[in-house]
């Protein structure tokens, strides 16, 4: 059988580089990763596996620069049997009513957060189809909560998940799952336990300030695994679902 190839956006830091790292390490795939910048860890991972590794950098509202880059992949490998949504940003915390956030800015944050999926799913369509693939859209609990403060960000994530369910009706042979990784220990985290409070309710900031203290927060490298095994082998019975990653649904995709 033919190493699987998956596509990662958002892949040069924290969950976007576990997944990767999981994938070529633990999973066997090739893998093709699209993101703005080249980290040094992504360096690494580029270095150690010339062969299974294609790293492509733009910018994923730049939709002729993503249908390029996944044109390329399926160049490159002969074939797309994954798809993994992970690029997103949680830029422009405020109240909905704050009129220091632009209708732009609002627009911004759904450019990368919403739309860039829709380019990506679009590019990667026919490729899937031919290998009936999967579609993996890294989510949040945001999706169905609704922080003080975090109106883009829940709204976007919201979308996404309503975008999840309907391509899994569209496209009965492709399995489509939206995924929650919970507060995983990224730079996400950092930024919120740093500059979070100005925008938040207390209570809300101090959970995660307590999370992080208390070693609450999740391995990048757990869930890593999970989106992971979930791209390269998620059966149809999960396709239209909104899962988190360690509920019993995603019990046989965790490292034993």
């Amino acid at each position: 059988m033919p190493n699987p190839v998956i596509i990662i956006t958002g892949a040069s830091r924290g969950i976007g580089l576990a997944v990767t790292r999981s994938l070529l390490k633990e999973h066997n795939a090739h893998v093709v990763t699209i993101s703005r910048t080249r980290t040094p860890e992504l360096s690494q991972l580029i270095q150690e596996h010339k062969q299974s590794l294609l790293a492509l950098e733009c910018n994923v509202t730049d939709e002729p620069a993503i249908q390029s880059a996944i044109t390329r992949a399926k160049d490159h490998f002969g074939q797309i049997d994954g798809l993994i949504l992970n690029a997103a940003t949680l830029d422009y915390i405020g109240r909905i009513d704050n009129a220091e956030l632009s209708l732009d800015d609002w627009r911004s944050h759904f450019d990368i957060n919403f739309f860039s999926l829709v380019t990506a799913i679009r590019a990667s369509l026919p490729s899937l189809r031919e290998s009936k693939g999967r579609i993996v859209f890294v989510s949040s609990g945001a999706a169905t909560g609704g922080i003080h403060g975090w109106g883009m960000y829940n709204a976007s994530k919201a979308a996404m998940n309503s975008l999840s369910r309907t391509l899994a009706n569209e496209e009965p042979s492709i399995v489509s799952l939206a995924l929650a990784p919970g507060r995983v220990d990224t730079q996400m985290q950092t930024i919120l336990r740093d500059a979070g409070a100005q925008h938040m309710k207390a209570a809300d900031h101090q959970s995660f300030v307590d999370a992080y203290n208390e070693g609450a927060l999740v391995n990048p490298y757990d869930v890593g695994y999970v989106i992971a095994a979930l791209s390269v082998r998620a059966p149809l019975s999960l396709s239209g679902q909104f899962v988190r990653w360690d509920n019993e649904e995603c019990r046989e995709f965790q490292r034993k």
